[in-house]
């Protein structure tokens, strides 16, 4: 396949994967600068662990050439992951600007330094002026009801709001499934990617799936019992199968074990809520 043919697939599969990902991201407040910065990061992170000669770190400019950023954003990065810094910093989104001013701005607090109740409608003092120093470019009403929904304001008597959070979450989130989210789509992006790029020399990974396009919707309460159950079954015998090829402890600490495992996961497309009214 010809370089340009190849290279529009990979960034149509590269759409498609995000999807989901981005859907998520949006639900929980992270915008596509926050995903703009990581994005950058991990280009920079890769390119200098898996592109250097003999086990070295590649250099500055093969790091700047692969990933397409300049050498001046290539060093911040390499100084920023110097640093331990495992998430961008300095960006908040619009709502989540207007929300900490909410907090923090003198003329938006009452005596006790706490949030004011504000008028939604005004000049100094109000909402709408909030809206106008913190946001702006958002209309007044997508603000009001994009906060309402995220529970971050609420409505009092007199067209009035009161502000509920310090932060704009649209979708709150468990924190330890997100640190399992994270883990399960690297493990299978790394088998992918394994698959896509391998040597000659190297076998593939497995990856398979079990799909068809018209299964009942009334099927699905057995499907989810039986992929419990069977899914539940054949982890258990890996599990046992791990567990009688573990090295022992004083031998594992030499690092001479791998990390080995399977993961089953239930595939069903999304269906698309209602919009919201």
């Amino acid at each position: 396949m010809a370089y340009e043919a190849l290279r529009g697939r990979l960034l149509e599969a590269l759409g498609k994967a995000l999807e989901p990902l981005v859907l998520l991201l949006l639900k929980s407040g992270i915008s596509w600068k926050d995903f703009s910065e990581i994005a950058k990061e991990k280009f920079v992170s890769v390119a200098t662990e898996s592109f250097g000669i003999r086990g070295r770190p590649t250099n500055l400019s093969r790091v700047a050439i692969l990933s397409g950023l300049d050498r001046r954003e290539v060093a911040r990065l390499r100084r920023r992951a110097s640093e331990q810094r495992t998430a961008p910093q300095g960006y908040m989104s619009k709502p989540t600007q207007l929300l900490h001013a909410w907090y923090h701005d003198p003329q938006y607090l009452d005596s006790f330094g706490k949030p004011r109740v504000l008028e939604i409608e005004g000049a100094a003092g109000s909402f709408a002026e909030l809206v106008r120093q913190y946001a702006p470019g958002i209309p007044l009403v997508a603000m009001i009801k994009e906060l309402r929904a995220a529970g971050a304001v609420a409505d009092i008597e007199g067209q009035r709001l009161r502000a509920l959070k310090r932060s704009y979450v649209p979708h709150e989130l468990n924190e330890n499934l997100v640190r399992l989210w994270g883990s399960e789509l690297h493990d299978l992006g790394t088998t992918q990617e394994h698959n896509l790029s391998h040597e000659e020399s190297e076998l593939p990974r497995f990856d398979r799936r079990a799909i068809s396009l018209r299964v009942d919707p009334k099927a699905l309460p057995e499907f989810r019992e039986m992929l419990e159950r069977e899914g539940q079954a054949f982890l258990e015998r890996v599990d046992e199968w791990i567990s009688a090829h573990e090295l022992p402890s004083r031998v594992d600490e030499e690092g001479r074990g791998i990390r080995l495992g399977v993961g089953v996961y239930h595939i069903q497309d999304r269906v698309p809520r209602l919009t919201r009214k």
